[in-house]
């Protein structure tokens, strides 16, 4: 017997990636919502699924579904705009179910602590995808590094962080291009590196950012165990050209000690491996999302301090010496 999943934001570009670890971790979506009713997604996934374009009408489903079957809602998942995730989360736990939320989980620390007492109040989990934690190649690499540092815990690496994801002029119009909605460019597509680099090499212990524009962010990190110089844009002119040559519009790098961590494929299961893990007794809570968040919040508050000191030399890019 499988569990019952509801989904919020069942219109937007990752909500298929939640469908698809749903069914295939043999589930049933009973419900989903969105503002948005162009949802043929799920139609080869769920075409017997409730589906509601209110907020109340669906809170007011997911109520009376525990009355009218023996059987309850047990998971929300939610893929809806950053800015909303705190309450629908609230909404799940208050509702009697776990919620699995999309990263970024919240946009400040202290929402997290919010969240830890609804937790505390109504029994119910708060699950956050991670799913980079789940990749071979990132997992290989904190194996790797936790047998190096066992033998040198003093021992401090050098990284560049280079992550290219082009977006047109849509994406400016969108919730995603307002820093007030979606915690800017770092929130945005950065928390979940920075979540895996913190995951292996230490909380951050120093935050400089060097670049913040409209498309871009870049800085510098001191964690426990490296140093790190990242480099986050939306904009398409500062991929490699070779990338461009190709025809692609991402390019994404990490290189420790100056060797290159391939990990580009083996993305497109990894929000079944999230499932797997939450359904086996695993996921990542409250706590594990705690350092990111707080990383990407000291993010949106700092001021730029051009090239200075240790900078990404993608900088230069955006920022002429």
């Amino acid at each position: 017997m499988g569990k019952n999943f509801a989904l919020i934001g069942a219109s937007g570009y990752i909500a298929p990636r939640h469908m698809k670890a749903i069914k295939e971790t043999k589930n049933n979506l009973v419900v989903a919502f969105d503002p948005y009713d162009g949802i043929g997604v799920m139609d080869s996934n769920f075409p017997q699924a409730d589906f509601f374009t209110e907020l109340e009408r669906f809170e007011d489903f997911i109520g009376k579904y525990s009355r009218d079957h023996d059987d309850k809602i047990d998971y929300i998942a939610i893929a809806s705009p950053n800015y909303l995730h705190k309450s629908h989360i609230r909404l799940a736990l208050k509702s009697d179910a776990n919620a699995i939320c999309e990263k970024p989980l919240v946009l400040n620390p202290d929402d997290i602590d919010e969240l830890k007492i609804i937790e505390q109040e109504t029994g119910k989990k708060v699950y956050n995808i991670l799913q980079l934690r789940l990749h071979q190649s990132i997992i290989e690499l904190k194996q790797r590094v936790s047998k190096e540092l066992e033998q040198n815990p003093n021992k401090i690496y050098d990284i560049d962080l280079t992550y290219l994801t082009s977006r047109g002029k849509w994406y400016f119009e969108s919730w995603k291009g307002k820093e007030e909605k979606s915690g800017g460019i770092a929130s945005n597509i950065g928390v979940h590196f920075y979540d895996m680099l913190c995951w292996i090499f230490g909380d951050v212990e120093e935050n400089i950012v060097h670049v913040k524009t409209e498309d871009t962010n870049a800085g510098y990190f001191k964690l426990k165990n490296a140093t790190v110089r990242w480099f986050l844009s939306v904009n398409y002119d500062y991929i490699p050209q070779e990338i461009r040559d190709s025809g692609m519009r991402t390019y994404r790098s990490i290189a420790v000690d100056g060797d290159e961590i391939e990990f580009s494929g083996g993305f497109t299961d990894l929000h079944t491996k999230s499932y797997e893990h939450i359904l086996n007794g695993g996921g990542f809570g409250l706590d594990e999302a705690y350092g990111s968040i707080k990383t990407v919040s000291t993010i949106r508050h700092l001021d730029a301090v051009g090239l200075k000191g240790d900078y990404h030399p993608f900088c230069e890019k955006v920022i002429k010496k």
